[in-house]
């Protein structure tokens, strides 16, 4: 399994929603890390900017996947994390 590292701003997100949504992005995220294969229906590549997208309901996990470290970069609902 690899490393997996919030930033400030996706902590933040983390705590403010409820904790149920909040352990199911994190359950999805540390699936991802285990093995990407697992989310394949859910994870794409973005376009015009560097990073792969989660996707976990209305939810959206923006993450770098370089190497060792999955970084998480922002966490938002579904309409406004490409802006």
């Amino acid at each position: 399994m690899r490393q997996i590292s919030y930033t400030k701003s996706a902590i933040r997100i983390l705590r403010k929603m409820p904790a149920n949504t909040a352990a199911l992005i994190r359950s999805k995220i540390e699936a991802y890390a285990a093995d990407p294969a697992s989310q394949a229906n859910n994870v794409k590549s973005l376009k015009g900017r560097s990073g792969i997208r989660l996707r976990v309901g209305n939810w959206r996990v923006i993450m770098d996947d370089g190497g060792n470290v999955l970084a998480v970069l922002e966490i938002g609902p579904r309409g406004g994390i490409y802006e």
